[in-house]
């Protein structure tokens, strides 16, 4: 399954608009909001997948009939760049556990691009509901990589995987790989340069909320 956020009309499109936008760009608050505000819309939409039961809340005059969810998500995401969408979907899932993977690309002047992947923390994933962030999936190598290093270790329930801005090339690589997986994507952008980056994309999205980095 894949959601395309820019098929239907929403507040939300008004966001990634402003994400992509050179000038508002430039104020790196309102970017991290902006992917902030993303994830929030994101994990409300997931939020309808998800299994509830039938629940009873003691109110001041009452017993009222309500919900709660079976089983808490838990959110993670790739540092640094994802940490904005990761803490929109916090706001909403708010009693949910976080995981977090330091993934980058390693410098090579000649040959395919690698990823290296660098620490993990996570509590136990065995049985949970998955919900990885990245703003970017450009050739996917990443996202794919971090997700097989979490499943080598623990035998998750289900996979969700967000972003902002994606590939034709990224969402082709991590359906290869990740056939059940539900993708939940901003928009779908068709080229890359030759370094990987997504064109028309929004540039580097860690750079444009935390500053550029050596």
């Amino acid at each position: 399954m894949i959601f395309d956020l820019s098929k239907t009309d929403s507040i939300a499109n008004i966001f990634l608009a402003e994400l992509r936008d050179g000038k508002i760009q430039q104020d790196a608050m309102r970017f991290r909001r902006n992917l902030e505000r993303l994830g929030e819309f994101f994990a409300w939409e997931i939020s309808k997948t998800l299994s509830y039961t039938d629940t009873q809340t003691q109110t001041p005059l009452g017993i009222a009939a309500t919900k709660k969810l079976e089983q808490q998500p838990v959110l993670a995401t790739i540092l640094r760049a994802g940490l904005p969408m990761q803490q929109g979907m916090l706001n909403v899932f708010d009693q949910a556990a976080s995981a977090f993977i330091t993934a980058y690309r390693k410098p090579h002047s000649q040959g395919p691009l690698e990823i290296q992947i660098d620490y993990i923390s996570a509590p136990d994933l065995t049985g949970k509901v998955i919900i990885m962030a990245d703003p970017m999936l450009a050739t996917g190598l990443s996202m794919v990589l971090c997700c097989k290093e979490l499943i080598a270790q623990y035998k998750i329930k289900e996979l969700h995987i967000v972003t902002a801005i994606a590939s034709e090339e990224g969402i082709k690589h991590v359906r290869a790989n990740f056939p059940a997986a539900k993708l939940w994507v901003g928009a779908i952008d068709v080229e890359m340069t030759t370094k990987s980056y997504i064109v028309p994309g929004l540039g580097d999205a860690g750079d444009l909320a935390y500053g550029t980095k050596l």
